[in-house]
């Protein structure tokens, strides 16, 4: 493993590893142990896209692992003005150890890795979000013990999100079902590959999509960079809500996860959010450790 760029590069092992790495840096850090794993060494951060947990979680997370993090806007720099993603690698591979990189294009994030020489990490793209499915299996593991024999229910666009959670899900032996209207399906090379290995479930039927689930996920209906989409999304994803009902289908001991912010009253309803909020805001945690486990494994 010399980067993370999607999950589909990582094997069930690399994963199951990150996430049992995970697990060790969350325990030791509530239990007040130390450790400087990546002391002396300096993250870049580059952000096209804002954000509130992963520029933090990152942030955060390099320092109690020992380095530093610098926050690179792209607005501020010269990718931002057009300096090819190549030379901006190998630039940059001269000052850092690692790069996050948080933006719209996975060319973009293919392209750090291709050229530079130090471990490139996708903080997020338009195409999947690595790092927050970790941290979903990071959080669904600690909350049912494992992943076997569980289903997974996404409801909502089929977007970055769920690329990930298909690969990730399936990956770690977990069934998933994705609930999405007409049109607003995942990735098509990812739908096959799913359903190839015969634990996929693509329906617009909200209700059948959630029986049986031990986890219900959405996500907000209209991303970044789609805010001129939103009146339109409203109308095409009515009835794509996780709410009291939708309840009632999944499983009686069901969790509910969110990647957030949420826009409570569209994918979600506030009472099942507030229900739910413990798994939901574990799962925000969670993204800290999951993250430092991968810096861990691509820096030290």
């Amino acid at each position: 493993m010399k980067h993370l760029l999607k999950l589909a590069d990582l094997t069930s092992k690399e994963i199951i590893d990150l996430l049992n790495m995970a697990d060790q840096l969350k325990f030791e850090k509530k239990n007040g142990i130390d450790h400087p794993h990546l002391k002396g060494k300096t993250l870049g951060m580059i952000f096209t896209k804002a954000s509130t947990r992963t520029r933090v979680s990152f942030e955060v997370g390099m320092y109690q692992l020992g380095g530093n993090a610098l926050f690179l806007s792209g607005n501020d720099m010269q990718i931002g003005r057009g300096e090819p993603a190549e030379d901006t690698a190998r630039v940059l591979s001269k000052y850092l150890d690692g790069i996050m990189i948080r933006t719209y294009a996975q060319s973009e994030v293919e392209k750090l890795a291709a050229f530079g020489t130090i471990p490139v990490i996708n903080g997020l793209t338009d195409y999947c979000h690595p790092c927050q499915v970790l941290a979903d299996l990071m959080t669904i593991r600690e909350f049912k013990g494992s992943f076997k024999g569980k289903k997974l229910c996404f409801v909502g666009d089929g977007n970055n999100m769920a690329n990930s959670l298909i690969v990730g899900c399936i990956k770690v032996g977990m069934n998933i079902a994705i609930a999405c209207p007409k049109g607003y399906e995942p990735d098509a090379e990812l739908i096959k590959w799913g359903y190839e290995s015969g634990k996929l479930q693509i329906t617009d039927d909200v209700r059948k999509a959630a029986e049986g689930a031990d986890v219900l996920y959405t996500d907000v209906w209209a991303s970044m960079g789609q805010e001129a989409e939103a009146k339109a999304r409203r109308a095409a994803f009515k009835g794509f809500c996780i709410d009291s009902e939708l309840m009632k289908a999944a499983n009686s001991d069901a969790m509910v996860l969110h990647c957030l912010p949420a826009h409570r009253g569209e994918e979600i309803t506030a009472e099942v959010l507030e229900a739910h909020a413990k798994e939901i805001f574990e799962e925000a945690e969670n993204r800290m450790h999951a993250q430092k486990a991968v810096m861990v494994t691509l820096m030290k």
